[in-house]
C-alpha cells in the first residue's frame, strides 16, 4: 500500500534547464567575473609562495639563533637577568588608571629609571601591578622607603 506524499512548491528543475538560466546572462558579465576569479587566483597564488618564502626565511632564522645560542651565551644571559632583577623592584595595588609615565615619576626621587612594566591580563587590562627597572642597584634601597607611599589615591606595596 502507497502512501501519497502533498507536493510543496511544484516540480524539481532538471539540470538541462538550470543550464538554461546561466546562459541566459550576458556574456561579458561572465567574462569579467571569471577575469575577476582569475586575478584572485593570482593573488592568492602570489601570497602563498610569500608566505612559503617568510616561513623558510623564519626557519633559517630559527636555525642560525639555535647556532648562537650556545650554553656560554645562555649562561650569559642568565647573568644577565640577575643583574636586571637586583636593580628592579616590584610595585603592588597600582592603580588600573595608572601609566608608566606616572609610576615612573613617583620613582623618580631614588634613582634613573629605566623601564617602567605595568603587567596586563590578554584583554589589555591592567593586572594591578608592576615592575620598576632601575638603572643602578642602590636606587632598589631608596625606591623600597617608597612602600606604602600613595600613587593615584592607593597605597601601593613596594
Amino acid at each position: 500500500m502507497e502512501e501519497e506524499h502533498e507536493v510543496y512548491g511544484g516540480e524539481i528543475p532538471d539540470e538541462a534547464d538550470m543550464d538554461a538560466d546561466v546562459d541566459m546572462s550576458r556574456p561579458d558579465e561572465d567574462a569579467a567575473k571569471l577575469q575577476e576569479l582569475d586575478d584572485m587566483k593570482k593573488r592568492l597564488k602570489e601570497m602563498e609562495e610569500e608566505a612559503a618564502a617568510l616561513r623558510e626565511m623564519q626557519a633559517k632564522v630559527e636555525k642560525d639563533m639555535g647556532a648562537v645560542q650556545d650554553p656560554a651565551s645562555s649562561g650569559a644571559n642568565q647573568t644577565t637577568k640577575e643583574e636586571v632583577d637586583s636593580r628592579s623592584v616590584f610595585v603592588g595595588n597600582v592603580d588600573y588608571a595608572c601609566t608608566p609615565e606616572e609610576v615612573q615619576q613617583h620613582f623618580q626621587s631614588c634613582g634613573t629609571v629605566n623601564r617602567v612594566t605595568i603587567l596586563t591580563d590578554k584583554f589589555g587590562q591592567p593586572k594591578g601591578f608592576a615592575y620598576v627597572e632601575f638603572l643602578e642597584t642602590e636606587a632598589v634601597q631608596e625606591a623600597l622607603q617608597l612602600n606604602e607611599s600613595e600613587l593615584h589615591g592607593r597605597q601601593i606595596k613596594v
